[in-house]
């Protein structure tokens, strides 16, 4: 079976979110399984040059984008065992960001034909299917069935598409369709691409791919109700056939507490002492009290009202006040970096707010942190409480999506559960659940159970690879 995997990024080579890590890891599994994946993306200008001298120029050829024909050169990489090819065009990929840019559809449009064409320039690689991921790559379908079906090598190719956030939809104006696709007016209806007055990319992915899947199966019930469809419920529930839900996974070679180098000590479920080794570490680096008896609280994510920071606004000074510490990691919207800011030097033995990223700091926080808060609007998957379970940090999440599919609420009279939830978007049930959680933390024999239920759980991509190659040989 052979599968190209469409997206439009992929770590290391840029990453700006999840789906980043999902292009990395999910086709490394699913070539333990056989599977001749090779995965396609832009070349970006901000890819490293360490990875740019190692890239094998293939082909150049030219893409059409409406009336014009662009260049296009097309690189290859062998990367952990994965074929990479790397689609090269400086006016669209040299930027200082992938996204955000007054020509996205114009960018993305370019990528999604140049996908396709770029099957006619890799020797002895006809997909039996193309996964294409979110909205830039959601035009590959529609594109396939419209200009390719003539040609024998495209006859047979299934598609998959994947929603990792149906709230970013790549939407356009109503001349994208001619000046940039090619595309006539009769795709400007309700039944193609037509999203109120404007197109939708989005839209075209899941109209037109043969299964659309989202990255957790609570996510894929959850945006076929008007709360989370973002205007999309309509459709998806009538194309609920041929919809699905796969949880993400993590790739347990980038993360595993066993043999991490980016942390201070290694542990594991027979060493659960040395975690305290990263957790002095991590209250020393932040000018926090080093004191391993005090709980602390961490949180790794952008700075956004998705990410349920307004809950933590909303009774942040009741939080503060609580025996405990939190360390903040991330950027985002300016209202929250200036609010922890604020109150970093309000509390400066409670709170470090840390604005910017840094992967070592975060794998400091996952490793040396008691908890991970995730109390998130809407979660699609989340990877905070799949990377937090490995390293034996207890997640308190909201109930929802993938937050919901992976973390178990803890049970002291059966044992059972590796976490804590809450199930309205509510502040002070929130704070009640992060009370809850200080509290279970003093009986150390119970956190400890609580944290080996955690670090025992499946949250690889074993089992979700399994998932995606049924999915696949569903259309092949």
């Amino acid at each position: 079976m052979k599968v190209l995997f469409v997206a439009s990024e992929a770590a290391p080579f840029l990453k700006t979110g999840g789906l980043a890590d999902v292009a990395h890891s999910l086709p490394k599994y699913l070539k333990k399984s056989g599977v001749d994946i090779r995965v396609i993306m832009p070349k970006y200008g901000k890819i490293s040059e360490e990875f740019k001298e190692k890239m094998d120029h293939i082909a150049e050829y030219t893409v059409p984008v409406g009336w014009r024909n662009q260049y296009c050169g097309l690189d290859h990489l062998k990367h952990d065992g994965i074929d990479f090819y790397f689609m090269d065009n400086e006016y669209y990929f040299k930027r200082n960001e992938p996204y955000g840019h007054f020509d996205d559809g114009e960018i993305f449009s370019f990528f999604s034909r140049g996908v396709l064409e770029s099957i006619k320039h890799i020797d002895n690689f006809i997909p039996d299917v193309i996964h294409c991921n979110d909205w830039h790559t959601g035009m590959v379908p529609v594109l396939l069935d419209a200009f390719y079906r003539y040609d024998v090598r495209f006859q047979n190719i299934k598609t998959v598409y994947t929603i990792h956030n149906l709230k970013y939809q790549g939407i356009f104006s109503k001349t994208v369709l001619s000046e940039l696709l090619g595309l006539d007016d009769s795709y400007f209806t309700e039944d193609k691409l037509k999203f109120y007055d404007a197109i939708s990319f989005m839209k075209g992915g899941i109209i037109y791919s043969d299964i659309v899947n989202t990255v957790s199966q609570s996510y894929a019930d959850e945006i076929r109700t008007p709360y989370y469809g973002e205007n999309l419920d309509g459709l998806l529930n009538g194309i609920s056939g041929k919809l699905y839900g796969i949880v993400n996974g993590i790739d347990y070679d980038a993360y595993n507490p066993r043999r991490d180098k980016n942390i201070p000590k290694t542990f594991g479920l027979t060493t659960m002492k040395n975690k305290l080794v990263n957790k002095a570490e991590l209250q020393k680096q932040l000018g926090l009290p080093v004191d391993k008896d005090i709980p602390v609280i961490g949180l790794v994510s952008r700075l956004v009202s998705q990410k349920g920071l307004d809950l933590i606004k909303g009774v942040i000074e009741e939080i503060l006040n609580l025996d405990m510490q939190l360390v903040i990691l991330g950027t985002g919207d300016q209202a929250y970096e200036d609010l922890f800011e604020y109150y970093s030097h309000i509390y400066p033995k409670k709170l470090s707010s840390n604005i910017g990223f840094s992967d070592k700091l975060a794998k400091l926080i996952y490793a040396g942190a008691d908890m991970f808060l995730m109390p998130s609007l809407f979660e699609p998957c989340g990877i905070g409480q799949l990377i937090a379970l490995r390293y034996g940090t207890v997640p308190i999440v909201r109930e929802t999506g993938g937050l919901k599919d992976t973390i178990t609420p803890y049970n002291k009279y059966t044992g059972e559960g590796n976490g804590f939830s809450f199930t309205n978007y509510n502040a002070h049930d929130m704070l009640n659940v992060i009370q809850l959680a200080i509290e279970t933390y003093k009986d150390k024999k119970q956190w400890l159970a609580i944290q080996k239920n955690g670090m025992k759980a499946e949250t690889s991509w074993k089992d979700s690879a399994k998932k995606y190659y049924e999915l696949y040989k569903k259309l092949v």
